[in-house]
């Protein structure tokens, strides 16, 4: 199997070495860039990269500008670092399409977990599956969602939770039970976590919104009527 790609955005040189030593040693390759037009420069040069471990606070361009440059032109996964905690801070990064929020200090080996998780989910799609609910087609293959026959662009982890919701239609499914299966690891995050994808979710895929129902106390249940 091909050696995945990591490019990871810190202006920290011995919080990059770090995490290369760690993601090294789990046999994936990694770039290293040391600010955020660095970053931007080796995206579009190469675009090959499998996912981002992206700082927040770095000079000349911080994660925020970078995050917006490259979901412009990709889809992939993105783990963004950060040195603070603040709840508008999470909310923003999962607002541009983030998958992974961690906040510094952390385990390398907590991020390296995440890391296999998302990649291990991105790799292995059922290649020939085509889900149908309504509207919606999911070509998982392909990683596309179509609304009424128009392509919704999806990030990497609104396409997991919708694909989630389609398989389980019907099901009232707790906040937990999705934290556990979409996002697929111990999370230390909260209820908001998925209450801002669903949010995002339910604005992108327009009348098809609907499908999605709240279930006050509890979670949300995917139905088409």
């Amino acid at each position: 199997m091909e050696q995945l790609k990591i490019l990871v955005v810190d202006d920290e040189e011995r919080m990059r070495k770090l995490v290369n030593d760690f993601l090294t040693r789990k046999q994936y390759k990694v770039v290293e860039a040391a600010d955020g037009e660095e970053a931007i420069n080796l995206f579009i040069k190469n675009n090959d990269f499998d996912l981002i471990i992206l700082d927040v606070m770095m000079p000349k361009m911080d994660g925020w500008e970078v995050c917006r440059e490259i979901r412009k032109l990709s889809k992939v996964p993105i783990i963004m670092l950060t040195a603070k905690s603040e709840e508008s801070d999470e909310l923003l990064g999962f607002e541009l399409g983030v998958d992974e929020y961690i906040s510094k200090p952390f385990s390398p080996r907590i991020l390296v977990a995440r890391v296999d998780a998302i990649l291990r989910r991105t790799n292995n799609i059922d290649q020939g599956e085509i889900e149908q609910a309504g509207d919606i087609e999911i070509n998982k293959a392909a990683h596309i969602v179509k609304v009424k026959g128009e392509i919704v662009e999806l990030s990497f982890k609104e396409f997991e939770l919708l694909t989630y919701f389609v398989k389980n239609k019907g099901l009232a499914l707790s906040r937990e039970n999705i934290l556990n299966n979409v996002w697929n690891y111990d999370y230390f995050g909260d209820a908001r976590t998925i209450d801002t994808h669903v949010k995002k979710l339910r604005s992108k895929l327009g009348d098809c919104g609907k499908y999605i129902h709240t279930i006050w106390g509890m979670g949300y249940k995917f139905e088409v009527n």
